[in-house]
């Protein structure tokens, strides 16, 4: 399948070739570029059908997680994303990918108020910030689909995934319970965290393992081609990877949906 995949490298990303590997297996042709080829205009993104921010410290989270490369985003590329985003092209940010997302204001994205007509943005009232825990959590967790996603492509994704989080600032939070009833009416949670039988987690650790509001594991933004989660599915991708030796429940069940669904 000739279904071009953009992975963008930046330094201190670490874990590009095992996106790309995700996706290669998902019927992709990955290719991992470094950010300074996209700005040296070596590639566009229009070149792509898809885009992955794969996970890492991208700029050893100097500005703190993903604020960097987030700066980078919107400074160098804010035209090409916008219109990459516009198209419906999809994108996933994993870990450091989904922390880039949020703060480069590209998750949870701009909503239209079905009322006024006015375009609205939600991308100041929620962050990813430092864990409860108050420490690196690494560690499997299970995760479950949002049925109301409006990432509609999810849909056949018909199991739970268990995949390793690894992150110190996984914890993502809401200013208001406003803004949390908003993201629940538009659709825009895509994963929590539940437990091995698919019951919430309730917040209970290490279920969710770093104190996420509503056990949110992952967002979408509201047209549904743009998703964020903090766990690494890609990390997942063959039974010999599960630490409990089952065979079901891999990550690669994301990816296959992603770029099936093209």
């Amino acid at each position: 399948m000739n279904f071009p995949i953009l992975i963008l490298h930046a330094s201190g990303t670490n874990r590009d070739a095992e996106a790309a590997r995700a996706c290669e297996l998902a019927g992709g042709a990955p290719q991992i570029v470094h950010i300074n080829q996209l700005r040296a205009g070596a590639y566009r993104l229009s070149d792509f059908e898809m885009l992955v921010l794969p996970g890492g410290f991208s700029y050893g989270d100097a500005l703190g997680a993903g604020v960097r490369q987030a700066l980078d985003l919107r400074v160098f590329f804010n035209d090409q994303l916008q219109e990459f985003n516009a198209s419906g092209k999809r994108v996933l940010g994993i870990c450091n990918g989904f922390q880039t997302l949020v703060k480069a204001g590209v998750l949870p994205g701009a909503r239209t108020d079905v009322g006024t007509g006015h375009t609205q943005h939600a991308t100041r009232n929620m962050t990813l910030t430092h864990n409860t825990s108050g420490h690196f959590e690494c560690r499997w967790v299970h995760l479950a689909v949002e049925p109301s996603a409006q990432a509609d492509f999810l849909a056949p994704i018909d199991d739970l995934i268990f995949c390793p989080v690894a992150h110190g600032e996984g914890n993502f939070q809401v200013t208001e319970s406003a803004t949390l009833s908003q993201l629940k009416q538009d659709g825009l949670i895509a994963f929590r965290y539940v437990d091995a039988n698919g019951a919430p987690a309730a917040g209970r650790y290490p279920l969710n393992p770093n104190g996420s509001v509503a056990d949110i594991a992952g967002i979408c933004n509201p047209a549904g081609n743009i998703i964020g989660l903090m766990p690494h599915p890609e990390d997942h991708i063959d039974p010999i990877q599960n630490p409990l030796g089952g065979k079901g429940r891999l990550g690669l069940a994301l990816f296959r949906a992603m770029i099936a669904g093209q």
